[in-house]
């Protein structure tokens, strides 16, 4: 008000005093006009750096952007449970798919992985068994597997086992005279056993002259074959199924020469769009649902970036209008501390967290088509984008007192902390380097899935829990005091050893 006052009473002046003005009149029209520019320029620094409520207070302006935000938390949220939910069936199909395979192809599987390898053998005969094994359900899988599966082509667009040795080449070796000749130069030799190879008689490859391993030479055999597979239960869900292809690979390992081979066996599955589907049912509705719901996201996503992108543009011609200002009347720069005042960072995180949702969203949408098959990246980018939406919602508690002083204690002590945890970790990586050299060789990961090995006293301790038990045993009666339980009046006495 008091600006239109000033901006009224300049006009009327000038009106009043004409072309006859001289250098007094235009020295005052002067000053008059820089204090109207400067007034105009606090007031919008104000109303820039006022919060939302404040402005709405001031000049009645709707808060867009925090209803735009609120609404996106909602919307975003929703979206990447939905996509959990179904990436969840994902995971857990590949996962049980591995389960299976290793039962299925690895003879004597127990259910649970040694070590990081599957199995193991110890002698030739288990060896041949084991290879053969893996081959004769790979040529059987049809009658043996409970799953969808079938056979897949590997990469040259043949379908079968591929079978590749690695080996030293000759040479002879003594051990009983500690004699070795031996060319350190690696050979690989393979071989193709398609399904009409396997079905004729077993003896006929089983005896050819590729599986006559030399086995101190013996470096490695390598089993891969591919199999595809439909992955039904996603119907359940009411979305539309997913085709996968399994490349895998069984690795007989004995680089060691320890007398222990090592059985590793490794599945990578790859989705890939179906060629073919016809269901029926309310799946494709629902599927119909949800993309106008992911179109809807990305609508919020971009309203919120466009927002943003122009809060931001308006914040540097006010810089701008600012600098020019101060350099013209205190011929001086402003410090870069009040430059950065202008740019507000939540705005740049919004506008990133906006951008990996629209893609992600996009990328989702072609998942739900079964267009794309790239789950891990949307996961990503939906991910990170909600955890990016929800890290904004600290500045609008900034707005009250109460959590104010905790977001600008966080401020000032994050570089503190930081600080501190690169000196933590310089200590924690020279304490890592020092045990893994020390301790490492003779450390037994088996001690942490099964616990340590039970001593004799513990033992004892098992067979003789109970006070029972302990008072039959008359002959043994020494061996058993040790096992009494301690009765409640007791408690007032001190074994002194």
């Amino acid at each position: 008000m008091a600006r239109g006052v000033e901006a009224l009473d300049l006009q009327v002046w000038s009106r009043a005093s004409g072309p006859s003005r001289g250098p007094q009149c235009r020295d005052a029209m002067a000053h008059l006009d820089s204090e109207v520019t400067e007034e105009c320029l606090r007031e919008d620094l104000k109303f820039y750096f006022m919060n939302p409520c404040e402005k709405f207070r001031a000049r009645q302006q709707i808060p867009w952007k925090m209803g735009l935000q609120i609404l996106k938390i909602v919307m975003v949220t929703t979206q990447l449970v939905r996509f959990g939910l179904s990436n969840q069936l994902v995971v857990a199909f590949k996962e049980e798919n591995t389960v299976a395979f290793k039962h299925l192809f690895l003879r004597g599987y127990s259910g649970v992985d040694e070590d990081e390898y599957s199995c193991s053998v110890y002698t030739q005969e288990d060896t041949y068994e084991s290879i053969f094994f893996a081959i004769s359900q790979f040529h059987q899988l049809r009658n043996l597997s409970l799953g969808t599966l079938g056979y897949g082509e590997n990469e040259d667009n043949r379908i079968g086992l591929k079978v590749c040795k690695q080996h030293y080449k000759k040479g002879t070796m003594f051990p009983s005279n500690e004699t070795l000749n031996i060319d350190s130069d690696i050979e690989i030799d393979c071989i193709h056993l398609d399904l009409q190879t396997l079905s004729k008689n077993p003896q006929d490859w089983k005896n050819s002259s590729f599986f006559r391993l030399a086995f101190y030479r013996l470096l490695q055999v390598e089993i891969s074959f591919h199999l595809k597979g439909i992955d039904l239960q996603t119907i359940h869900s009411r979305e539309l199924p997913d085709c996968y292809i399994f490349q895998n690979t069984i690795i007989f390992d004995n680089k060691a020469h320890s007398g222990k081979i090592k059985i590793y066996f490794d599945s990578d599955a790859n989705i890939e769009e179906c060629k073919d589907l016809n269901i029926s049912g309310s799946i494709q509705k629902n599927t119909q649902y949800v993309l106008v719901f992911d179109a809807f996201v990305i609508v919020i996503c971009l309203a919120s970036l466009i927002l943003c992108t122009r809060s931001i543009v308006l914040g540097l011609r006010l810089r701008k209008r600012f600098l020019n200002f101060f350099l013209e009347k205190y011929k001086r720069c402003v410090c870069n501390a009040d430059q950065w005042e202008f740019i507000n960072r939540w705005y740049i995180l919004v506008i990133i967290s906006d951008l990996m949702s629209i893609i992600g969203s996009i990328l989702k949408m072609e998942i739900k088509a079964k267009n794309l098959t790239n789950y891990d990246l949307c996961s990503i980018l939906l991910g990170t984008s909600t955890l990016f939406v929800w890290v904004g919602v600290i500045r609008y508690l900034g707005y009250f007192q109460a959590y104010n002083v905790l977001i600008l204690t966080m401020q000032a002590s994050l570089p503190k902390v930081l600080r501190f945890c690169a000196c933590a970790g310089m200590i924690y990586l020279g304490y890592t380097f020092c045990g893994w050299i020390v301790l490492g060789p003779y450390h037994d990961k088996k001690y942490q899935q099964n616990g340590f090995p039970v001593t004799d006293l513990q033992e004892f301790l098992k067979e003789c829990g109970s006070k029972e038990k302990c008072q039959k045993e008359s002959s043994a009666f020494l061996s058993c005091i040790c096992c009494l339980r301690r009765n409640g009046s007791d408690d007032h006495l001190m074994l002194i050893n």
